[in-house]
């Protein structure tokens, strides 16, 4: 039987070659999205030379036959709406139960919980590849970069500044965080995935590893590898 010291240091060096991991493939996608985005604009110039042949005939066809339809709107005032309520589990972990909708939204959402767990934002995400913040985000921004699994680290005007230190340390080293200020929360320092939040003591407490462990790119994530930089800084 291996003592607890030994089985401490796999779970640290597991821990440490996921983030890795994660590193890598973000720094993959960063450097795809950039042939991408050559390639594309390559398109675009060849594109304007076919367009203006295409656009003078299309003109003419819309003003013979006006579509009836209206443009689709951002909003989803007409549609599902999140519901639910939290479950706390025995780990201290509360679970949202119920319906958590994901669509892209221009009007601003008020959500039940504070800080959110998830339901409808914004089309951008606030960047989360271990990014502190000392300023109040958009909850809609960072919404949405939970849903691509990251993990948001919250704090109060009543979290001691010693931990609020450690804690961006931490961030900073782990891809898909994020961490700021949040006033209106009702404990000094909480952890948000989506659908999942908890209260910590403090930097020290185990359960932050626990949930970093559990929530980083985790199972409850609705859009695994989608990235975290490219949006909101």
């Amino acid at each position: 039987m291996g003592s607890a010291k030994s089985t401490g240091t796999t779970g640290t060096a597991a821990r440490t070659a996921r983030i890795e991991e994660m590193r890598r493939a973000e720094r993959a996608r960063q450097r795809r999205n950039r042939v991408l985005a050559i390639a594309a604009s390559v398109v675009v110039v060849a594109g304007l030379a076919v367009g203006g042949v295409v656009l003078v005939q299309s003109q003419s066809d819309a003003s013979d036959a006006k579509a009836a339809k209206p443009a689709a709107s951002t909003s989803a005032a007409a549609g599902a709406k999140s519901s639910g309520h939290f479950v706390t589990g025995k780990d201290g972990v509360k679970t949202w139960t119920g319906t958590l909708t994901r669509n892209h939204v221009t009007t601003t959402v008020h959500y039940p919980t504070e800080p959110p767990v998830g339901g409808d934002h914004s089309r951008i995400w606030q960047n989360c590849d271990g990014a502190v913040y000392t300023r109040v985000l958009n909850n809609m921004n960072t919404v949405h970069a939970m849903e691509h699994g990251a993990v948001w680290v919250t704090y109060n005007a009543k979290a001691p500044r010693a931990d609020v230190d450690a804690l961006a340390g931490k961030v900073r080293r782990t891809p898909y965080t994020l961490m700021s200020p949040d006033n209106a929360q009702k404990d000094p320092i909480m952890l948000t995935a989506w659908g999942h939040q908890r209260t910590v003591t403090g930097a020290k407490d185990p359960n932050v590893d626990k949930f970093f462990a559990a929530f980083v790119q985790g199972s409850q994530t609705p859009e695994p590898g989608a990235p975290c930089t490219g949006g909101l800084s």
